[in-house]
């Protein structure tokens, strides 16, 4: 019996030993996987983009206002856009002030003429920046890095 009894402990021993390996081993793997998948994720994002002014585009400020890019903070902090740009396809671009948006937070980039609010912030243009059929708006961070991408329509 002495001899099952030692045979039974050292297969029990070798199958504590494999699962411990195994778990070991995944666990790594899985952290890693859940840290990526939160790098990749953007700390600021473009949110929504209404390209196409509602109504007649007659170039007039309301008109230009009525097309805007939301940028949303998906943080628990403030962050300051200093230095941040948001492009179009044909490189028109805005440059952030020092503009901090909080936690949790929109703003709505307008391209016409206002009065900048924690909301909203106007480019001072006279005509259309976003392509209604087809853009791309990118925000890049201070050090010129990408941040986030929004795309529509077809390329030409």
């Amino acid at each position: 019996m002495s001899s099952a009894s030692s045979s039974v402990r050292r297969i029990a021993a070798t199958v504590l030993a494999a699962g411990a390996v195994v778990g070991a081993a995944a666990l790594p793997a899985a952290a890693h996987d859940g840290d990526r998948h939160h790098q990749q994720r953007s700390r600021v994002e473009i949110s929504r983009v209404q390209a196409d002014s509602p109504g007649r585009e007659d170039r007039s400020n309301r008109s230009l206002n009525a097309e805007w890019v939301e940028i949303t903070n998906t943080t628990r902090d403030r962050i300051n856009l200093r230095g941040w740009t948001l492009r179009d396809r044909e490189g028109n671009r805005y440059r952030f002030d020092n503009v901090r948006i909080v936690p949790r937070a929109t703003i709505r980039i307008h391209t016409g003429h206002g009065r900048d609010t924690r909301t909203d912030l106007f480019q001072d243009r006279r005509d259309y920046v976003w392509d209604n059929n087809s853009d791309t708006a990118t925000l890049r961070d201070d050090r010129g890095r990408t941040v986030d991408t929004e795309t529509w329509g077809r390329r030409r």
